[in-house]
């Protein structure tokens, strides 16, 4: 029944209803009045001429509608607007699904072909139980050997706690005899590793691999809290445990295992293999990774890498798809160092403000004004919320809308980037933040603090620069200095007028002279080459043990970035194709869905106590490595 009480109703439902019927995009729509003076119900019945509710005069010409006739044709006009509109939107993008253009497109498993008949012999012996005993004596041996390194730590030969690392080298030797005997190794630093694979044709452009031999050290007041002691090395039949188990010797064992096993099927490298490791990238890596890197130009020239690949995030479940993440960027970073000054004296007679009080609310200005964080579509992350909403079987429909939407709808990009900010793990991916990490002032209970300092750690987006944080910061603070009456100096210049009078000092610098820009963004896209080949290694290397024959059923690879920094920030110039990726993620057989929200790669006690290894995990990062090895030899890069 149609319940349209309004003069020339019956005439605009019939309207509404035909268009129902006729239209073949989205049948659900109903239209309504332009002035959306009421509402129409889904699925009323036409209103015929003896309908008691049939409202329009019968009889007078002159009255044939309620509507003049300029309403009908700016009626008309507008439905065939909306219809054009509707019929585009058809053809470009469906609501619910990626049905055009593929928005991440996926490469296919890419498997060694001419080395087809040694990739299969490996992957049978890495799968052999025999195998895996050596895989477990080669990690644990490396854990039994501790390689911390510390923040404040002198130069090489200054300082004697770098000498741990002499005898962690001569493990290796001894672990690892094919390597020692087939590769050319030279120490940069006394402790850097650099080590040549030479290949038989010097005109392919070799690649790099790297990892870092030292580890975070160990909170003597929680060795205690250990299941295992934190350098035995102890293997329980599923994990071995350790400081450094995964971070990073899973990683430096994982390529050194893998390239003793190619030599150990005689394998012999058309394309030159480097390796790199550092010694000191839980610290700074300038020691380590920034002499290396050094070195390595000197050695080979700049751009001289075809690739380079570093530690980095794995693969886990999510949204009903496993997605593999390999980070093609990092984040830069800056420690700014807040110091106030003020006079000093008895706290018997104190100022309004002390200069901690002066820093608390300097402190406070920080936590109440975080960085906004803003979602560009050239952001890595960007990148992989498309292959999520693309590729995840389990991303609920409005997200994947808004997802795809927001590929050419500033609009719908606003509402993802509102997503995104009520994420706190995806707001830290993509935007620049601000942790108030140190703090410290006062020397004595009954004296005024004459200093106060804190220090703010700012991870800076990949769309932002040093400038542009210095800028923020500069500006945030300026109100309160003048409010508590500071000479104000930031980053070097002086903001104050020479003269005015101050009852203190503000002044803002980089704290320890070793801010970093954004990391420069690997290429990705269909025509990158490097990643292309990344791609379909962590695929065929996915697939091998799980008997995975079809790309639907393989792991999804998306672009990612990093939050924190490795050591490539100092490879920026050897190669524009940097990645951070270790095949890290749940053993093949287990369930995806079983690991902890916390902890959804299996990196068991990263930086805290019970740091340990699924041994099956790590096969699977030495398979990786030797499937890199020969898909590399093998391809055009």
């Amino acid at each position: 029944m149609n319940k349209c009480k309004l003069p020339g109703c019956a005439a605009e439902y019939s309207l509404g209803t035909a268009y129902r019927f006729s239209h073949r995009i989205h049948p659900e729509i109903i239209t309504t009045t332009m002035s959306s003076a009421h509402l129409l119900e889904k699925g009323e019945l036409l209103p015929t001429a003896s309908s008691p509710d049939a409202t329009a005069p019968a009889k007078n010409p002159k009255n044939k509608s309620a509507y003049p006739r300029w309403f009908k044709r700016a009626f008309w006009a507008y439905m065939a607007v909306r219809l054009a509109w509707e019929g585009y939107n058809q053809y470009t993008y469906h609501y619910d699904t990626f049905d055009g253009a593929p928005a991440c497109p996926q490469a296919a498993a890419l498997a060694p072909q001419k080395n087809a008949p040694l990739w299969d012999a490996v992957n049978r012996r890495i799968g052999s139980p025999a195998f895996k005993g050596s895989a477990v004596q080669w990690l644990s041996g490396a854990v039994k050997v501790p390689t911390e390194s510390f923040d404040n730590m002198d130069p090489v030969g200054v300082d004697n706690r770098w000498l741990a690392f002499g005898p962690f080298h001569d493990y290796l030797l001894s672990a690892f005899p094919l390597v020692h005997q087939n590769l050319t190794l030279t120490k940069v630093n006394t402790y850097g590793l650099h080590y040549e694979w030479t290949g038989s044709d010097t005109s392919l452009k070799p690649i790099l691999l790297a990892a870092h031999q030292d580890v975070v050290p160990v909170d003597p007041n929680t060795v205690d809290q250990w299941v295992h002691p934190p350098y035995s090395g102890y293997f329980d039949g599923e994990s071995v445990w350790g400081r450094g188990s995964i971070d990073d010797k899973s990683g430096l064992i994982g390529i050194l295992s893998s390239i003793e096993t190619l030599l150990h099927a005689n394998f012999q490298p058309a394309r030159t293999v480097v390796l790199s490791f550092g010694f000191d990238e839980e610290s700074s890596g300038f020691h380590g990774a920034g002499a290396l890197a050094t070195h390595l130009e000197e050695v080979y020239g700049k751009n001289s890498f075809a690739m380079i690949v570093d530690e980095g995030s794995g693969f886990q479940e999510q949204y009903g798809s496993v997605i593999a993440t390999p980070a093609i960027a990092e984040k830069g970073f800056i420690n700014v160092l807040v110091e106030v000054t003020a006079p000093g004296g008895h706290s018997s007679i104190p100022p309004s403000h002390t200069s901690i009080g002066i820093l608390s609310a300097l402190l406070v200005k920080y936590e109440k004004n975080p960085y906004k964080t803003k979602l560009a579509r050239q952001e890595p992350m960007y990148a992989t919320l498309q292959c999520v909403a693309e590729h995840g079987k389990d991303v609920p429909k409005a997200l994947r809308r808004t997802v795809k939407q927001s590929t050419h709808s500033d609009k719908a990009l606003r509402r993802l980037q509102q997503t995104v900010r009520e994420d706190y793990i995806l707001n830290s991916l993509v935007g620049t933040t601000q942790a108030i990490d140190m703090v410290q002032g006062g020397v004595k209970s009954n004296a005024l603090p004459e200093q106060a300092w804190a220090i703010v750690n700012h991870r800076i987006s990949v769309v932002s620069s040093l400038d542009e944080v210095k800028a923020h910061d500069t500006k945030l603070l300026k109100e309160l200095a003048k409010d508590f009456n500071l000479t104000y100096t930031a980053f070097g210049s002086k903001l104050t007028a020479e003269g005015a009078p101050a009852k203190g000092t503000l002044t803002l610098s980089d704290a320890f002279d070793g801010g970093l820009e954004p990391a420069p963004v690997t290429p990705s896209g269909p025509d990158a080459k490097p990643y292309q080949l990344l791609s379909g290694t962590i695929k065929a290397t996915f697939n091998a043990p799980r008997g995975i024959k079809s790309d639907a059923e393989s792991v999804i690879v998306a672009p990612s970035m990093m939050s924190g920094n490795t050591d490539t920030r100092f490879y920026w110039d050897l190669s524009p194709h940097i990645f951070r990726y270790n095949h890290n993620g749940p053993a093949p057989g287990s369930n995806m869905k079983s690991l902890e929200p916390s902890n959804p790669l299996g990196l068991s006690g990263v930086h805290t106590v019970n740091e340990h290894a699924n041994i099956n995990s790590f096969l699977e990062n030495i398979r990786f490595f030797v499937t890199l090895i020969l898909n590399a030899d093998e391809a055009d890069l």
